[in-house]
């Protein structure tokens, strides 16, 4: 079996759950099987990567992926099956499918249509998005959704797909490389003050995300809890001028030290500290497949206030990984101070937060090691090999 994994994200370049995905899910399945792995941008030493066409250079951002997704259509030649990520590769998985007559399956990390927010960032190209979703979900010989939650999504938003056709293969986690780090090193460097409890999040600049949400909910934090953002890569320069208001207003209520806001890329060492040393990590997403962050924070035996939205609740047990708060699209303020405190309860009860931390960490081992993934992801290309 020689399978051709395409993605948009390979190391270095990763900036999502989908990147993160990907990368652990290769490394498992090359103990297993051949993967050649397609990626964009520049070369790589274990990958092939594919420019954006320079007749395309100037197009919208949607064009310029379809023309890197052709360029993939003709280099997985004699690949037996193809195997796609996001609607970003997924045209390429869709084609080169029926070019090489091979079979296609695609992982859903998210859906278009329940990302409306992303017209501001594409305009029309938004509607080639979802067009070229729409066709690769309803042509895939089989679909993987990432959570329960997810395969639901998928089956709302594409009826005529075959139930039989959507599995459901969780993300993991790679506990030997998230674990408790002690060293606070990462803490002096971006300003952190250890002897305060803080909040952290980690995450794109990105209405999916929730930031704006959550940085009003921390207007009604305790007095001394902190907010940690590592948050940059604005999707549109609005919703990077609104987040930075939102920011500017909590200082100005609260004071210049109530909020850390570290805005450039962090390794993944730094983050696995600000992750161990945080008292909670907070995920305040409107929409979330996933949210592999959040195993990551559950790794480094971290406690987890997130918002109750799709696939969440089958990764943070409420009450024992920590604390789950509903979200209503139409009471945007509601879920802000429900949010709030719950980051309150945390805060008032560290021995809690701890034990929290600890059930995390046990549940990521036991529940979400990558091994495991790879076995059922090849069972599903077994599956549809066979037809």
């Amino acid at each position: 079996m020689r399978i051709g994994m395409l993605t948009k994200e390979w190391p270095p370049d990763i900036y999502g759950g989908a990147g993160v995905h990907v990368e652990h899910l290769v490394a498992e399945l090359r103990r297993k099987v051949e993967v050649d792995v397609h990626c964009f941008g520049e070369a790589r030493s274990d990958a092939t990567a594919h420019a954006v066409p320079a007749s395309l250079l100037g197009a919208n951002a949607a064009i310029q992926t379809l023309g890197v997704d052709l360029e993939m259509v003709a280099a997985v030649a004699g690949a037996s099956l193809l195997h796609s990520h996001t609607w970003y590769a997924n045209l390429a998985g869709h084609v080169g499918g029926l070019l090489h007559e091979i079979p296609h399956v695609l992982t859903a990390h998210s859906l278009e249509p329940l990302r409306p927010w992303k017209a501001e960032q594409l305009g029309g190209g938004y509607q080639v998005s979802s067009w070229v979703e729409r066709t690769a979900y309803e042509g895939a010989a089989a679909i993987i959704a990432v959570s329960h939650g997810m395969r639901a999504d998928v089956l709302a938003a594409y009826p005529t797909v075959d139930r039989e056709r959507v599995h459901v293969v969780h993300n993991g986690i790679d506990t030997a490389v998230y674990r408790p780090d002690a060293d606070d090193a990462a803490l002096r460097e971006f300003g952190i003050d250890p002897r305060r409890p803080y909040v952290l999040f980690v995450g794109r600049i990105t209405r999916q995300k929730g930031i704006v949400h959550l940085i009003n909910a921390a207007r009604r934090f305790g007095e001394d809890v902190v907010l940690v953002l590592c948050a940059s890569s604005p999707d549109t320069a609005e919703i990077g001028e609104e987040t930075a208001a939102a920011v500017a207003k909590l200082r100005a209520e609260r004071g210049d030290a109530s909020v850390v806001w570290i805005q450039e890329q962090v390794t993944r060492a730094k983050i696995i500290q600000l992750f161990t040393h945080a008292l909670a990590f907070v995920c305040p997403s409107i929409y979330e497949p996933l949210g592999i962050v959040n195993l990551e924070a559950m790794a480094c035996e971290t406690a987890v206030v997130a918002s109750a939205v799709g696939g969440i609740p089958e990764v943070v047990v409420d009450g024992a990984t920590g604390l789950l708060v509903p979200y209503d699209a139409a009471e945007p303020r509601a879920f802000e101070v429900a949010f709030a405190d719950a980051v309150n309860d945390v805060a008032a009860d560290p021995r809690r937060a701890r034990a929290m931390g600890v059930a995390g960490r046990e549940r990521a081992m036991s529940d979400f090691g990558w091994d495991a993934i790879a076995d059922r992801t090849i069972a599903v290309y077994d599956a549809a090999l066979a037809g």
